[in-house]
């Protein structure tokens, strides 16, 4: 009973994790606000190119009926040939589907025809309903061909087929999706916690009013440097690994890759230190990783299809850092964008990054105030102390 009475008191004492604040939040956050994120339950109106070179009455049918689809939503009907790839940087576009010249003469005159379709499969489940819809859309139009519907038709003769192509993951590698996720998420998970807790040990050790006082931000963001460098080298190594060892497709440049981790892992870095500043020790700051490291996982792609979530869910999911790592993993890494294919995610990043910025700047000279004005109370206490100590001593 004394050992359940004392441990009882240090865990309501504020000298280790809050648990009995961090298991309720836990609760919360999984049984509501996940069901409100998570409402979508599948991919709907996902972003469909369609690319058509016919350009006829029959292609612009085909077209409404794709757009017409709870599973997909034609964004853009373009006119020229273009790599489907590009299509799909910056999540643009999932499915390609592409109509070649003479489809409708080949239609009307009995000609078996194909329609080529790009599957972008960095995660296999986003496109799974979109296969299903496009295979309705071809057997009804074969059913209509073939009088099987009831109606009668007089014009539409032999048979049209999908003739499909799976980008990016075609074997659906656990290398190329969940290992290569996880990869990443535990890497920024565990720099987070060595990281979190530093504002809290310097202002124990008494480093960090001087540094308050004599430096400024940049004296605490190069303390990164040593972490965030093991963090990239993990990476690498990690990334090395699944090339080798397993079946990774590292279709980009690793110089474009290594160029936008170091910002990535920087603003990480700094928004540890933010969410640790107020944090009374190390332990307990550890514990706050959670409000903003598993959003971007849970959010960012890698649990599941984009598409499944609302509009508004995509937009906040920006909030997170790890939800920017994720985009650049599947534009990099899964479909070898490079740097100028992908400059509009990189300057919406970099406006994230300027707002981490200056809200740590913000933070740095707050705390430098407040630190001079507590140093400067305590000065005038100590030379009141001292005073005191002069006029009994004189006495």
């Amino acid at each position: 009973m004394n050992s359940l009475r004392d441990e009882i008191k240090f865990l309501f004492s504020g000298q280790g994790m809050p648990y009995e604040k961090v298991c309720i939040m836990v609760a919360m956050v999984i049984s509501v606000v996940l069901s409100v994120l998570l409402s979508g339950n599948f991919g709907k109106d996902v972003e469909v190119v369609v690319i058509d070179l016919d350009n006829s009455a029959y292609s612009r049918d085909l077209t409404n009926r794709i757009d017409a689809s709870e599973y997909m939503q034609v964004t853009a009907v373009l006119n020229t040939p273009v790599d489907p790839k590009e299509l799909m940087y910056r999540d643009q576009a999932y499915a390609v589907v592409y109509f070649p010249q003479g489809l409708e003469k080949d239609r009307y005159t009995g000609v078996e025809t194909n329609i080529g379709v790009f599957y972008d499969t960095t995660n296999p489940a986003t496109t799974s309903n979109i296969k299903v819809a496009l295979n309705e859309i071809v057997g009804m139009d074969n059913a209509v061909a073939m009088g099987d519907t009831g109606s009668t038709n007089d014009t539409l003769m032999g048979s049209l087929s999908l003739a499909d192509r799976i980008l990016f993951n075609p074997q659906e590698s656990t290398s190329n999706a969940t290992t290569m996720n996880f990869l990443f998420f535990f890497g920024a998970m565990f720099f987070t916690f060595a990281t979190i807790g530093m504002i809290p040990r310097l202002r124990l050790t008494g480093q960090l009013d001087r540094t308050l006082m004599e430096g400024n931000p940049w004296d605490l963001i190069q303390r990164l440097l040593p972490y965030g460098g093991c963090l990239v080298v993990s990476w690498v190594v990690g990334l090395a690994v699944l090339r080798l060892w397993g079946d990774l497709n590292f279709s980009g440049h690793l110089a474009s890759f290594l160029f936008l981790e170091i910002f990535v892992v920087m603003v990480i870095g700094m928004l540890s230190l933010l969410f640790g500043w107020s944090a009374a020790n190390p332990g307990i700051a550890s514990s706050r990783m959670i409000l903003f490291i598993p959003g971007g996982f849970i959010l960012g792609g890698p649990t599941g299809p984009v598409t499944s979530f609302q509009d508004w869910v995509v937009t906040i999911s920006h909030v997170f850092p790890l939800t920017w790592e994720f985009h650049f993993t599947r534009d990099i890494i899964s479909r070898g964008a490079g740097l100028l294919d992908i400059t509009q995610e990189i300057g919406a990043f970099m406006l994230y990054m300027a707002a981490v910025i200056m809200l740590f700047c913000w933070r740095f000279y707050s705390a430098k105030k407040a630190a001079g004005k507590r140093l400067a109370h305590e000065g005038e206490h100590e030379q009141k102390l001292q005073k005191l100590a002069a006029e009994i001593e004189a006495k």
